[in-house]
């Protein structure tokens, strides 16, 4: 196609952010065995990291669109993130995930992103910010029992969980830092600050502990640049220390809307065995110190995996001020057939000990499953892909004989930032899935979607009182000359909205990027 062509293909190695059309597109192309190995459950990725992964050759769909080949210039180098614009429509209630610092409330929300990156030598900077404005129209909302602000919050627990169903009558609007990191690469070491999202784990609309529903949170990380030699395999790591927000529609007291986030994850790829990566990682919510901080937050994420706390022996587990969220994780690709597997398990809270962990795992837990299939075609110019996710956090049987609540919920917060989720929406107390088929051709993609989501209010007795959503959607990438341009469509249908009537949305985007 002559139209959905350029004469010189673009350099997008700076816009290889979590979530990211570019980042997806790599994930193709490894499953596909077009680029190296290299683990996928620690991201954003690292420069050095990109220079492996961005070594793929002309015989790809996307080859003649995009340069992905290492940066082996020297000096100083700039780049520009290109100019993005997006207009997301909701004809009923808000709708969207998985898309940042951006919230899509019912109405028309437009949103702004551009910037521009630069290296010299160890060190780059990135500088990426996004604006958003919701129209934010009004909607029925489910109430909340709570006078003033807190009649927009979460309906089901507004004391327990900073997650409002709209973020006040008025257009809602804010200015984000975006992906902006600063950071250096020195001696397999990688340290900096940033305000990027990360996504922690294999999966990629599911992630249990991290991932890019909500913006990212200011932060910084210390780790490994990229894979390291230990003989029996590889190892991979990162620690993470950071402070998050609320979003003004809490229960929190007016000196408590932000907290201490320590966190780190670590994977293993065993030697001999190619395409496997195995992978643990701790996440944890501090109260904010008003006096610095303690060196107790900053070696958290690394005491003992089942360490007993006082007030957890004596029950009191619920005035414990610290929460904590772990998974283990892995995920397996074999190149040759086109074909990646992964899998999470995830717990909240720390167990009484090693016997209690035992006996009853599932407490307080959730499960994660996905696949990915590519279909190389027209010797290589076209790929089609299958990929699918299943998700279930749903409160367990324990709950007839033990006390349990839907996962994410703790000291009025929750596992957010500036009230939206930080791992998967699903996850709070439901269960999701997800289905798409994408065909990659060299004007572009085309992709079919179907989501389920499940919002589970924990009452086992009443087990048929389940707030259900599909949502059928087709969306659209059109390369034309140097513009990008997405569209696309999603019909929603949500059974037993917040437990009362049916309802329906239609939700429509449009993105376009402009090649400079």
């Amino acid at each position: 196609m002559a139209t959905a062509q350029q004469a010189d293909p673009q350099q997008v190695r700076s816009e290889v952010f979590v979530g990211s059309e570019v980042e997806d597109y790599l994930r193709v192309l490894q499953v596909a065995g077009d680029v190296p190995l290299h683990p996928w459950s620690i991201r954003g990725f690292s420069p050095r990291e990109l220079d492996r992964l961005l070594s793929a050759g002309t015989d790809h769909p996307w080859a003649a669109r995009y340069a992905l080949r290492p940066d082996s210039a020297g000096g100083l180098r700039f780049d520009v993130i290109r100019p993005t614009s997006r207009m997301i429509y909701n004809s009923t209630f808000p709708f969207g995930a998985n898309d940042g610092a951006i919230w899509a409330g019912r109405g028309l929300t437009t949103a702004v992103q551009a910037g521009f990156s630069a290296r010299y030598g160890p060190l780059s900077l990135t500088v990426a910010p996004i604006v958003f404005r919701a129209e934010n129209d009004g909607f029925p909302l489910a109430p909340t029992g709570l006078p003033g602000r807190l009649a927009y919050a979460d309906p089901l627990r507004p004391g327990n969980i900073d997650l409002p169903q709209q973020f006040g009558a008025d257009p809602y609007t804010r200015i984000d830092p975006g992906q902006s990191t600063l950071r250096a690469d020195l001696f397999g070491v990688t340290a900096g600050v940033s305000t990027a999202n990360q996504q922690w784990g294999p999966a990629t609309d599911h992630p249990f502990l991290l991932g890019d529903n909500a913006a990212g949170f200011l932060h910084a990380f210390l780790g490994s640049s990229s894979p390291i030699n230990v003989g029996l395999g590889r190892i991979h790591g990162r620690a993470v220390w950071g402070r998050l927000e609320d979003s003004g529609y809490s229960a929190a007291a007016p000196d408590s809307t932000h907290r201490f986030m320590a966190g780190a994850i670590g994977t293993f790829i065993p030697r001999g065995i190619p395409g496997l990566e195995l992978g643990v990682a701790r996440f944890y919510h501090l109260p904010w110190p008003g006096d610095g901080i303690p060196l107790d937050y900053v070696f958290r994420p690394f005491d003992a995996v089942f360490k007993v706390r006082l007030s957890e022996r004596n029950g009191d587990e619920g005035n414990d001020p610290d929460n904590q969220l772990a998974s283990v994780f892995a995920r397996w690709v074999f190149p040759r057939s086109g074909v990646e597997v992964y899998g999470e398990f995830g717990r909240e809270d720390h167990n009484w000990d090693l016997r209690d962990l035992l006996l009853e795992p599932d407490q307080h837990s959730a499960y994660m499953v996905g696949f990915r299939k590519v279909w190389r075609q027209a010797e290589g110019t076209r790929y089609t892909t299958l990929r699918g996710e299943v998700l279930n956090a749903q409160v367990s049987h324990l709950i007839f004989v033990r006390q349990q609540a839907p996962l994410y919920i703790h000291k009025r917060h929750g596992h957010t930032h500036r009230g939206q989720v930080l791992g998967s929406p699903a996850a709070y107390g439901g269960a999701g899935s997800y289905m798409a088929v994408d065909h990659y051709h060299d004007g572009g993609r085309w992709s079919v979607t179907w989501q389920r989501a499940v919002s589970d209010p924990g009452i086992r007795w009443q087990p048929y009182e389940l707030d259900v959503t599909h949502a059928l959607g087709m969306e659209g990438l059109f390369f034309r000359g140097r513009w990008e341009v997405t569209a696309g469509v999603d019909y929603v249908y949500q059974f037993n909205r917040h437990l009362g009537d049916d309802a329906r949305n239609y939700n429509a985007r449009l993105g376009v990027r402009a090649g400079l």
